[in-house]
């Protein structure tokens, strides 16, 4: 292997190593996970960490949305699980659903989409998520439809 090789790859497991090592408490803190049944990646702590602090993010930005906060999932489950299958279908996706109660005493349903080897650098997963009631500009189509 050459120099910049073998250099390159230690940057790269070094990066992937120092991004693996967040925790939940790094996004905002939850107060609580509750989790029906063994629903693997969707009930992650990384996953619902990143819903939580995009979520805080989505509504001090776009207006005349309510100012909560996520404080704890429920009900965490996985709907389906389309693997990757090489060319025809490169990423693997997962399609979970939780209710996600909010800092005002409410609870509302949240779909969320896991995509494999998509975050930054194709380093770790990305998430895209739809809490109902606060997709104001209809990007995932009416009640959330495209993340259910």
């Amino acid at each position: 292997m050459t120099r910049f090789a073998t250099s390159f790859l230690s940057a790269m497991i070094g990066l992937g190593s120092a991004l693996g090592a967040t925790t939940a408490s790094d996004g905002a803190d939850l107060i609580g996970v509750y989790v029906e049944e063994d629903s693997g990646v969707c009930a992650e702590p990384k996953v619902l960490s990143k819903i939580t602090s995009r979520f805080g993010y989505q509504v001090q930005h776009v207006p005349n949305l309510p100012d909560v906060a996520i404080t704890d999932f429920q009900r965490i489950r996985e709907n389906r699980y389309l693997p990757a299958l090489g060319e025809e279908r490169p990423i693997g996706r997962r399609y979970c659903e939780a209710t996600v109660i909010l800092s005002d005493g409410n609870g509302r349903e949240v779909w969320y989409l896991i995509e494999e080897g998509q975050g930054l650098a194709s380093i770790g997963d990305n998430v895209e998520f739809c809490v109902a009631g606060f997709d104001r500009w209809n990007v995932y189509n009416s009640g959330c439809r495209i993340l259910r």
